[in-house]
C-alpha cells in the first residue's frame, strides 16, 4: 500500500474535474502539498494507508473557493463611501483617501483582514489588484492563502508610484522577487483604458510575454468607458487593447459588462480569462454581464468579489448565489446558470479564468491539495433529497451560508479546523484596523469641511494669488471696438477665439469661495471647434478698493487652479453645492500692448442668460504703485476704443447674471 500523509474520510465528494464525479462515500488522500488520489472511501482505504486519518463526518469535501478578481487591502476602506456612482466613488473618495492612508504597512493589514474573511468563507485562492502588491504576497504568504498578485500600474501617480515608469518597474521587481513562490504568482495590472496610455498597454504586454506572467485588467464595467473610448478611437475596448498586444498574455479582464458579442468571441479565442462580479456590478449600478452568452461561447468565466469597499464583503458563497440569480432575470430564463456550472466558475472554470487551472480549481491527483468543508447539517439547509445528483450542487448555490464552512486547506496545510483560524488572529487585526479607520475618519471630516481640501484632493490643484486691475464697460456694439484695435496705436500680440461654458458652484458658508468649471472650445478662423480645455478654478473672496483717483478697482483674490478631467456631473455630486449657475458667452481674446503695456481685452457676448455684450480689460499687477499707474493707462485706452469710463461696470459676470435673475 502508498503511502499518504493524510486520508480525509467520510466525505461527500464534489471533485469539479470534468466530469464532475461524486463520491459518497468518498476519501481523499495527500501527501506534501498535492492531491494524491480521490474516490469512494473504500478503495482509498484499500490502496493506501496513512498515520493521519480526518473522519469529516459527512459533511462536503470540494475545491477551494477562488476569488477572480478583487482589491484585498481595501478591507480598510470598506464602508467609506458608498450609495455613490463609480467615478465619484473612485475619484472622489477612494483615490484620495488611498493618497494619503496607504503605505506597505497599510496593505499588509488589509490583506490580513481580507485572508482572514477568505478562509471563514471557503476561498483559497484569489486575483488581486492594487499598490505596493510586494506587501500583498508577504501577507498572504504568512497566512498560508494562494493568491495571484498584480501590480497597479495607471497614467496618474499612485500611492506606490509617482509615475507609470515607477510602476512598470515595481512590475519587474514583483516578478523577480515571486516568480516559481509554491503560493504567490505574480503579474501585471494595467488598470483600465482610461487610467493607462498606449506607451503603458504596450510595455505590459511585452514584459507579460517576456517573463510569461498574467494581466489584470479592468475591461468595459461601465457604459461611460465604453461610449468615451468609442468617441474617442472609434472601437470598443477589446479592439482597442489588441492593438497593443494584450491578446497575446495570459488576460484576465475584470467585468466585462459592456461587451459586445464580437469582443466576447475575441476573448474566448485569445483564452482570456472573465471575472464576474455582480455584487460589485449591481451595487455601483455599472450593469449586469452578459455572462450566460459568454459561458455559450466557451469563454472560462470565473466569479470575483470586486473590493470589500464597492461590494462590500468577501463572501463568495454568496457571489455565486446572486451571480445565478441575475443571470436568469437578466435572460428571463430560470434555466441560465443552473448551481453545478456556477460553483465550477467559482472552482474549476475560475481556475482556468486566472490561468491556474494546472495547480488548482479541482480535486484531481497531482493538483494541489487546496480544498474546503462544510457543513449542510444546519437548519436552513434541511432537508436533503438525493434522487437527483445534482441536488448537492444547489443545496450549495442556493441554500448553503458561508458560515458552514468549518475547515479550510492550502498547499497542504490547513488554515482553518472546526472553525477556529490557526495562522490569525483576527482581535488584533480588528484592533489595528479601528485605529485605522478613526484617522481616516478625521481626515474625511476636515475635508469635506473645505472645498479647497476637497479640490486638493483629487488632484492637480495649484495656487495662484491674483492681483490685478480691471475695467468692464457694457457696449451695444462690439464692431467699433475691434475696428479700434486694428489701428497702429495698438499692437496685437495674440488673438483667441473662444466659447465658454461656465458654471458656477457656490456653497452655504460664502467663505469657501466660488468654484468655475469652465469648458473653453478654442474655434478656428472658420468658427469650427478645432480643441477644447477644461478647468476648474476656486475663486476667493475678492478684496477691492479704488485705485488713486479713478474709478477703477484694485483686485486681490486667491485663485486655485485644477485641470478638469471629471464630468461637470461628477463635480456637482462631489462638491455638493449649495446652488450652480450656468453662463454661456462668445469671447474674442486680445492680448495687446498699449503704450508698452500689456493688457487683456476681452470682447464678451453674453448668450446664456443673455445679458448684453462687454468689453473687459485686464491687466496683472504687483503695487499699489503700478496699480495706479495701470489704472490711469486704461482709462486711456477705454478712451481710445471709444468707451467712456464713467460707465464702467464693477461687478463680475456671476454677480451681473445673478442680479439679473433675482438670485
Amino acid at each position: 500500500m502508498e503511502k499518504a500523509d493524510t486520508i480525509l474520510t467520510n466525505a461527500i465528494v464534489l471533485t469539479m474535474d470534468g466530469s464532475y464525479h461524486i463520491y459518497n462515500p468518498g476519501a481523499l488522500a495527500i501527501r506534501d502539498a498535492n492531491i494524491l488520489a480521490v474516490g469512494l472511501q473504500d478503495d482509498i482505504e484499500k490502496a493506501y494507508t496513512t498515520d493521519e486519518i480526518l473522519d469529516c463526518g459527512g459533511k462536503v469535501l470540494m475545491p477551494g473557493l477562488i476569488n477572480t478578481h478583487t482589491h484585498v487591502p481595501m478591507t480598510l476602506l470598506r464602508g467609506l463611501a458608498d450609495d455613490l456612482r463609480l467615478d465619484v466613488w473612485l475619484m472622489g473618495y477612494m483615490m484620495p483617501v488611498e493618497r494619503q492612508f496607504v503605505t506597505p504597512e497599510f496593505v499588509k493589514l488589509g490583506t490580513k483582514i481580507a485572508c482572514a474573511e477568505f478562509i471563514r468563507t471557503g476561498v483559497t485562492c484569489f486575483n488581486d489588484m492594487y499598490y505596493f502588491e510586494d506587501a500583498v504576497a508577504e501577507a498572504t504568504a504568512e497566512v498560508g492563502l494562494r493568491a495571484l498578485v498584480t501590480q497597479t500600474v495607471m497614467k496618474f501617480p499612485a500611492p506606490d508610484a509617482s509615475s507609470y515608469e515607477v510602476s512598470l518597474a515595481l512590475c519587474e521587481d514583483l516578478i523577480k522577487k515571486w516568480k516559481n513562490h509554491p503560493l504567490i504568482v505574480p503579474g501585471l495590472a494595467p488598470h483600465a483604458v482610461y487610467t493607462t496610455t498606449p506607451e503603458i498597454l504596450s510595455s505590459i504586454a511585452r514584459m507579460a510575454q517576456e517573463y510569461d506572467v498574467p494581466v489584470h485588467f479592468h475591461v468595459a464595467e461601465t457604459e461611460s468607458e465604453v461610449s468615451n473610448l468609442r468617441m474617442e478611437q472609434g472601437i470598443p475596448v477589446i479592439p482597442y487593447v489588441r492593438r497593443f498586444g494584450l491578446l497575446d498574455t495570459k488576460m484576465i479582464a475584470a467585468h466585462c459588462v459592456w461587451v459586445d458579442e464580437g469582443e466576447v468571441r475575441s476573448m474566448q479565442h485569445a483564452n482570456v480569462g472573465i471575472a464576474h462580479n455582480p455584487s460589485s456590478n449591481l451595487k455601483l449600478a455599472s450593469g449586469i454581464a452578459p455572462i450566460k452568452r459568454m459561458l455559450d461561447l466557451n469563454c472560462n468565466v470565473g466569479i470575483g468579489t470586486d473590493g470589500p469597499a464597492s461590494n462590500n464583503d468577501l463572501d463568495m458563497i454568496e457571489e455565486m448565489r446572486l451571480a445565478s440569480m441575475i443571470a436568469k432575470v437578466s435572460t428571463s430564463d430560470p434555466t441560465a446558470l443552473p448551481a453545478r456550472q456556477v460553483l465550477a466558475m467559482a472552482t474549476s472554470m475560475g481556475a482556468k479564468a486566472i490561468h491556474m487551472g494546472d495547480k488548482i480549481g479541482s480535486l484531481v491527483p497531482g493538483k494541489r491539495a487546496d480544498l474546503i468543508l462544510m457543513d449542510l447539517s444546519p437548519i436552513h439547509n434541511q432537508p436533503h433529497f438525493r434522487r437527483d445528483p445534482n441536488g448537492i450542487y444547489a443545496q450549495i448555490i442556493y441554500a448553503a451560508k458561508a458560515t458552514d464552512v468549518t475547515d479550510v486547506m492550502v498547499n497542504g496545510q490547513w488554515l482553518m479546523t472546526n472553525r477556529v483560524l490557526t495562522t490569525i488572529d483576527e482581535a488584533q487585526l480588528i484592533a489595528t484596523a479601528s485605529e485605522m479607520a478613526h484617522q481616516i475618519d478625521e481626515f474625511l471630516k476636515n475635508r469635506e469641511e473645505s472645498v479647497l481640501s476637497k479640490l486638493v484632493a483629487i488632484g492637480g490643484a495649484s495656487e495662484e494669488e491674483s492681483f490685478e486691475v480691471q475695467a468692464k464697460v457694457s457696449v451695444a456694439d462690439l464692431e467699433p471696438v475691434i475696428a479700434a484695435l486694428a489701428r497702429p496705436d495698438v499692437e496685437i500680440v495674440r488673438l483667441r477665439h473662444y466659447h465658454e461654458y461656465d458654471t458656477y458652484f457656490s456653497f452655504k458658508d460664502p467663505g469657501q469661495g466660488r468654484l468655475r468649471y469652465r469648458e473653453d472650445e478654442f474655434l478656428g478662423v472658420d468658427g469650427r471647434v478645432e480643441s477644447v480645455r477644461s478647468r476648474l478654478t476656486l475663486i476667493g473672496e475678492t478684496n477691492s478698493e479704488r485705485s488713486g483717483n479713478a474709478s477703477e478697482i484694485f483686485l486681490s483674490r486667491s485663485r486655485y487652479l485644477a485641470p478638469a478631467v471629471h464630468s461637470l456631473r461628477f463635480y456637482n455630486e462631489y462638491f455638493k453645492p449649495e446652488r450652480s449657475l450656468e453662463i454661456e458667452k462668445n469671447r474674442l481674446r486680445y492680448l495687446i500692448r498699449f503704450q508698452g503695456i500689456e493688457f487683456f481685452v476681452n470682447l464678451d457676448t453674453i448668450q446664456k442668460p443673455f445679458s448684453g455684450k462687454f468689453v473687459e480689460i485686464k491687466s496683472r499687477t504687483w503695487s499699489r504703485q503700478d496699480a495706479d499707474n495701470k489704472t490711469q493707462l486704461m482709462q486711456d485706452l477705454l478712451i481710445f476704443l471709444g468707451l467712456e469710463p464713467s460707465a464702467m461696470v464693477t461687478e463680475d459676470y456671476v454677480h451681473m447674471v445673478e442680479h439679473l435673475l433675482g438670485s
